[in-house]
């Protein structure tokens, strides 16, 4: 009860923040959904349009992909919690800035902290540089990393996918991946 207390007070503060530009250019604020107890915790870098129109994070394209791999892998969707670095979607679908990840890091560290899942699945370079301080989420994809006493697992976006089509493979081996880790942990 006190988590679902706890997550409703976060998602009221992303979705009524100001703090940078970001939120001129929204339509909604996309908090973080899903298992307030899971295991599993997905991090992806920003909303995109679908995510504007319906305040909901990976309800387009991306999400889709994501989750067909996640169930061809026998995870549902009511077993994770799925969020992104950012919270408004940045206009154009630009790389949010240095400034804007900041300003919303501090509510993807109050839901990790909230959630405390067994691994996190970091989705991207925005999400590997913002979590890890990491440069290359290609050449480090597939990895299982422990850091400050938390497990990573490091995996392309999905959307990655939509513009080449050769990732969607990698993307399908590194979800069996953390399938394989999910069940050590």
């Amino acid at each position: 009860m006190k988590k679902k207390m706890n997550i409703n007070k976060i998602n009221n503060q992303i979705t009524s923040c100001t703090q940078c530009i970001l939120h001129k250019h929204r339509k909604n604020a996309v908090p973080g959904i899903g298992n307030i107890c899971a295991e599993i915790m997905m991090i992806g870098e920003a909303p995109g349009i679908y995510e504007d129109e319906l305040g909901l994070p990976f309800v387009g394209r991306a999400g889709h992909i994501l989750y067909d791999i996640l169930m061809d892998n026998g995870i549902p969707k009511s077993s994770l919690y799925i969020t992104n670095v950012i919270k408004c979607r940045p206009p154009k679908n630009r790389i949010p800035n240095k400034k804007e990840i900041n300003e919303c890091k501090i509510y993807l560290m109050r839901e990790i902290n909230l959630i405390k899942p067994k691994i996190i699945c970091i989705m991207g370079n925005i999400a590997y540089s913002t979590i890890l301080g990491g440069k290359n989420i290609i050449k480090n994809r597939g990895r299982l990393v422990f850091h400050d006493n938390q497990r990573y697992f490091l995996t392309i976006h999905p959307a990655a996918t939509i513009y080449n089509k050769n990732l969607f493979v990698l993307l399908k081996n590194d979800i069996q991946t953390l399938c394989e880790f999910i069940s050590k942990y």
